[in-house]
This record gives structure tokens, sequence and C-alpha cells, in this order.
């Protein structure tokens, strides 16, 4: 069973940052696909960024590029979303998912994980 834990969310004035993180608490992820959406009031759910546990490989969306870094530690089975120069349109929820069975950033999507963390609000004031 993968359970997913988020913390690290909060209110941060308009570029500043914050870092989130994300645990499990069971088996490793092993060739898992970790990564964050978001989603604000009103809106879909989004992509944010995500990293394939066993290479480390990354993805982004194209609206968090430079500014977002997505990280691991093995020894805590757990990952890091480090958000700096964070905007106003940054505000949203938070999701840590992973997804199990495609083992590629690529293919990455809210479509394709299988486990899911509760949310962490994060709080962008001008």
């Amino acid at each position: 069973q993968v359970q997913l834990v988020e913390s690290g969310g909060g209110l941060v004035q308009a570029g500043g940052s914050l870092r989130l993180s994300c645990a499990h608490s069971g088996r490793t992820f092993g060739t898992y696909i970790i990564g964050w959406f978001r989603q604000a009031p009103g809106k879909d759910r989004e992509f944010v960024a995500a990293i394939n546990w066993s290479t480390s490989r990354t993805k982004y969306a194209e609206s968090v590029k430079g500014r977002f870094t997505i990280s691991r530690d093995n020894a805590k089975n757990t990952i890091y979303l480090q958000m700096n120069s964070l905007k106003l349109e940054d505000t949203a929820v938070y999701y840590c998912a992973a997804d199990r069975r495609t083992g590629s950033v690529t293919l990455y999507s809210s479509g394709t994980c299988d486990y899911w963390g509760q949310g962490t609000q994060v709080t962008v004031s001008s």
C-alpha cells in the first residue's frame, strides 16, 4: 500500500520561497514516477513537476520552469518541490501523486497516477 503525505504548504509573499515534501511511509518508490499537481479555485487540476525515482529524470510545466525544482531523498523516501520566486498565480492546493505503471516522466499525467496525497495549500500574497 502506498500512502503519500504532503507537508510544507503555507502563506508566503510574492517573490518568496516554499519547499513542499511528499513522504511515503511504505515500501520504497522503486521505479515509480512521483510528481506534483495543483488545483486553484475554479480551475482544473494541472501538472507541475515529476521525477523518475530510479533515474532522477525530471519534467516541469512551462509555467514553473526555472523557478521550481523537484528532487528526491532515497534515505527518507521523500520527494521535494522547492518553489522559488513565487507568483500570485501559484496559489493552489498542491497534490503529490505516484505513477507505478508508465516508468516515464514523459507519459506521467493525472490519468496515470494510482496514488494521491491529501493536498497542501499554498497561498501567495501580494
